[in-house]
C-alpha cells in the first residue's frame, strides 16, 4: 500500500519527468529550425572573473545554550557551550574568486556556469566546506527574463539546471544579506523552471526542484561551523565557533535525488517607461514541500530538515506538527532613475512553525563629474549609498526547552547601512555596517559587524 505521502511525491516525480520530456522536443525543434549560418554568427561565449577582498570587524557576543552538552564539548576555559560570534574582532581575508562562463548557441538558446573558488562567506553548512563549487549550472530555452523589463512579444523561457530562486534580489547593492534573503532564497536550487508571458504586461512562473535543505548559519558574512566534530567531540578553542544562527534555506548538495521535490509559481505584472528609466514589478509567489525525515550535509553530524529540527538524536525537538514546508511572498522592485527599491514580505509554515518577515532595500546611484582618470578611464565614476532593513519573527513556541540552538526561536531585526564608490572601470569599494537587534528573554540584545568590500569585475 502506497501511502498519501508517497503517493504524492510519486506524482510529482511523473508531471517533472513528463515536463522535462516536453521541454527536450521543444528544444529539439527549435533547434532543427535554425538555419545553419545563421546560427553559426549567433553564437558567442563570455568569460567573467571577479574577486572580492574583504576586512571585516565582528563584534563578540555570546549566549550560553540551553542544551546539556557532554564535557568533551566543553572548549577549554569554558564552563559551558555558548552560541558565540563566528570569529570575532578584525580580519582581512580574500572571500572569493569567481568565474562566470556563458555560452549562446543561438538567439534563444544559452548555458550557463558560475563557478567560485575560496567561498568563504558561502560555505554550507561548516567552514570545511567545499572551496571550489559550482554555484549554478543550467541551459536555458527562450527569452531571458529581468525584473521589470517589459515583454516585446508573447514569449518565454524554460531553465534546467542549477539557478537562484526567481523571488531572488539579484542585484543587491551591499554585500550583505538581510534576513528574508538569508533565509528563504540566498541559495540556487536544482530543478526545471519555465516563465510565460500573458501578454506584455503580465507574467506565470513555475518550478519544480529539488528543494533547499533546512539548516542553520550565523546571518553576518561567516556561517559558523554547527554539528562538526571540533565543534562537539574535542575539548577545544575552535577558530570558529557557531555564531548565533537561525533556521534558513541551505546549499543543495550534489546527490541529486529528488525525494520531496519542491514546486514553485508565481504570477506577476510590470511597467516601464518608453525610455526604459522608471520601471515597476510586483510578484505574488510561493512554494511548497515535504520535508525530509534527514538531508545528509557534508562536514556536520546534524542532518538537515527533521532531522535538525528535532534536535540532537531526536530527543530534544522544536515544537514540530506535520512534515509540510510552505512560503507565500510578495515581492515589489522599484526603478526610478538612479534610485531604486526592493521590498519583500514573506509567511512561511515549517513543519507546523510559522514564520514571517520582511525586508525592504533603499540604493541611490550618483554618477561623478570626471575629475581624474587613469588609462582613459574615469577614476571616482559613482557614489551609491544603500540600506536595507529586514525582520524575522519566528512564532516557535512549546517544543523542548533544551533545543541547543535557542537562538532560531528570537524575534530579529537587522539594518545594513553602507556605500559603494567606483573606484575605476571594473572596480568598486563597498563599506557598510550591520547591526543585530533579537529579543532574549524580554530584553533587546545587540550584535554589530562592520564590511569593506574591494571588488574587482572583468
Amino acid at each position: 500500500m502506497i501511502s498519501e505521502r508517497e503517493g504524492k511525491s510519486r506524482n510529482v516525480r511523473r508531471f517533472g519527468v513528463t515536463l522535462a520530456t516536453l521541454v527536450s522536443l521543444v528544444v529539439a525543434s527549435d533547434l532543427a529550425a535554425q538555419d545553419t549560418a545563421a546560427g553559426d554568427q549567433e553564437r558567442r561565449f563570455d568569460l567573467g572573473l571577479e574577486v572580492k577582498v574583504n576586512w571585516r570587524d565582528s563584534e563578540d557576543v555570546r549566549f550560553p545554550s540551553p542544551y546539556p552538552f557532554p564535557p568533551a564539548s566543553i572548549p577549554v576555559g569554558e564552563d559551558d557551550v555558548f552560541l558565540r560570534t563566528v570569529e570575532p574582532g578584525s580580519h582581512f581575508e580574500v572571500s572569493v574568486i569567481t568565474l562566470n562562463l556563458g555560452y549562446r548557441f543561438t538567439q534563444r538558446l544559452e548555458a550557463f556556469a558560475k563557478i567560485d573558488a575560496i567561498d568563504l562567506h558561502d560555505r554550507n553548512p561548516t567552514s570545511e566546506d567545499r572551496e571550489i563549487d559550482v554555484d549554478e549550472l543550467w541551459i536555458r530555452w527562450g527569452d531571458p527574463w529581468a525584473p521589470a523589463s517589459v515583454a516585446e512579444s508573447a514569449g518565454g523561457y524554460v531553465k534546467v539546471g542549477k539557478f537562484g530562486k526567481f523571488e531572488r534580489q539579484n542585484d543587491r547593492h551591499l554585500e550583505s544579506y538581510g534576513l528574508m534573503s538569508t533565509t528563504f532564497n540566498r541559495f540556487e536550487d536544482f530543478g526545471l523552471e519555465a516563465g510565460a508571458d500573458l501578454g506584455r504586461f503580465v507574467y506565470l512562473k513555475g518550478s519544480l526542484t529539488q528543494g533547499n535543505p533546512v539548516f542553520m548559519r550565523d546571518p553576518n558574512a561567516l556561517a559558523g561551523d554547527n554539528g562538526t566534530p571540533d565543534s562537539l567531540l574535542f575539548p577545544s578553542d575552535p577558530e570558529v565557533w557557531s555564531g548565533v544562527p537561525i533556521l534558513y534555506d541551505a546549499e543543495v548538495e550534489y546527490d541529486i535525488d529528488f525525494e520531496e521535490p519542491e514546486v514553485g509559481i508565481a504570477l506577476g505584472a510590470r511597467w516601464q517607461s518608453q525610455v526604459a528609466d522608471r520601471a515597476v514589478d510586483v510578484m505574488i509567489w510561493g512554494y511548497q514541500r515535504d520535508l525530509q525525515d534527514t538531508v545528509e550535509l557534508d562536514g556536520t553530524l546534524y542532518g538537515g530538515d527533521l532531522d535538525l529540527l528535532l534536535g540532537p538524536g531526536n530527543t530534544d525537538p522544536l515544537p514540530v506538527s506535520g512534515v509540510e514546508k510552505e512560503e507565500v511572498g510578495a515581492n515589489v522592485w522599484l526603478y526610478w532613475g538612479g534610485f531604486s527599491a526592493f521590498a519583500q514580505v514573506i509567511d512561511s509554515d515549517l513543519a507546523g512553525m510559522e514564520r514571517t518577515g520582511w525586508e525592504l532595500e533603499a540604493a541611490w546611484r550618483f554618477d561623478l563629474p570626471v575629475a581624474a582618470a587613469i588609462g582613459g578611464r574615469q577614476l571616482f565614476s559613482y557614489v551609491a549609498p544603500a540600506i536595507r532593513f529586514s525582520e524575522l519573527d519566528p512564532e516557535i513556541v512549546g517544543g523542548s526547552s533544551k533545543y541547543p540552538t535557542v537562538s532560531v526561536r528570537w524575534d530579529w531585526e537587522k539594518i545594513d547601512a553602507g556605500v559603494r564608490i567606483g573606484l575605476w572601470d571594473g572596480l568598486d569599494l563597498t563599506a557598510e555596517l550591520a547591526q543585530h537587534t533579537f529579543v532574549v528573554r524580554g530584553e533587546d540584545r545587540h550584535m554589530d559587524e562592520a564590511l569593506v568590500t574591494i571588488r574587482y569585475r572583468r
